[in-house]
């Protein structure tokens, strides 16, 4: 099924029946489920027997619960944490990636290595490097004291970060580079010509027209930061205590250690409506749904 074609233009443009089955595929994958978890936060469920509506019981222990409370102030802060940390380092990655330096495939390929690990892979590996017993931290007791550094919220928290900086870096520097690539050299040609050197042409060329690309690796980072689990799992186990407890690692003991999937849903329903609402904030504030240009940065 098409549209009719417009006068004087001749091509038929393809009607809705083209995107029907995407549009079955998200309803099927996304928005039912999401239903479904919304329903279930209003009810007792131990994932066995049947559920049991208990209205918002949940949600009034949820409120009240000052664990749900630290978890999200921690994930919050993980999460700009790993903003702050690995858009600088992504962005001039992604930006000399794209240039034409001697060896530049090859140690490009060399960064890129975790991304093709998984992140369970890349927590086995960290967790034994950091090793208190083993590691490196305990043949370098001038630099990391006794070495625990997973035994303090600060040095998990700082764990965290790095690891995720390490490997998640290589996948905004793709990123980068792409956008980077997309940017016309007439304007570096230009600039050079007006005597501008590589550190103003970077400033005043090459970030102005990344300025998309910035917002779109900058909302892929909140989310996959408010969405952090299998790190903390494997580094941390949400200690010491609960100081690294992330809200995607609490509704998981929630649900398949507590065995209370209602309170399990009801947190990832809140994970849901902070990360949407997160992301509209910083397409809204950053102007991103006002740019109409089809080049970077117009």
């Amino acid at each position: 099924m098409t549209r009719a074609p417009k006068s004087g233009t001749g091509v038929a443009r393809p009607g809705f029946v083209w995107a029907a089955p995407a549009a079955v595929f998200f309803l099927l994958f996304a928005i039912a489920p999401l239903v479904l978890v919304a329903v279930l936060s209003f009810t007792s469920w131990d994932g066995i027997s049947e559920p049991h509506f208990n209205g918002l019981d949940n949600w009034v222990a949820l409120i009240h619960d000052p664990v749900m409370g630290q978890s999200v102030w921690t994930t919050l802060l993980l999460t700009a944490l790993g903003v702050l940390t690995q858009t600088p380092v992504s962005l001039l990655l992604g930006v000399w990636a794209a240039g034409h330096q001697r060896n530049r495939a090859a140690l490009s390929a060399v960064y890129f290595v975790p991304l093709l690990l998984s992140a369970t892979a890349v927590s086995v590996v960290w967790r034994a490097v950091l090793d208190p017993n083993f590691g490196v931290p305990s043949q370098l007791t001038w630099l990391f004291g006794d070495g625990n550094l997973l035994g303090s919220r600060s040095g998990a928290l700082a764990v965290l970060t790095f690891v995720g900086m390490w490997q998640f870096t290589p996948l905004h520097a793709l990123i980068y580079q792409g956008g980077a690539r997309a940017i016309p050299q007439v304007l570096y040609q230009a600039a050079a010509v007006d005597g501008a050197g590589t550190v103003r042409q970077f400033f005043h060329i090459t970030l102005p027209q990344l300025r998309n690309t910035i917002i779109t690796s900058m909302v892929l980072m909140v989310v996959g930061g408010l969405t952090t689990f299998d790190t903390v799992l494997i580094l941390t186990q949400g200690g010491p205590g609960t100081d690294t407890t992330v809200s995607a690692f609490y509704m998981y003991q929630k649900a398949f250690k507590s065995y209370d999937f209602g309170a399990a849903s009801a947190i990832a329903l809140v994970l849901v409506v902070v990360a949407t609402l997160i992301s509209l904030a910083v397409v809204k504030f950053s102007g991103y749904d006002r740019m109409r240009g089809t080049a970077e940065g117009l």
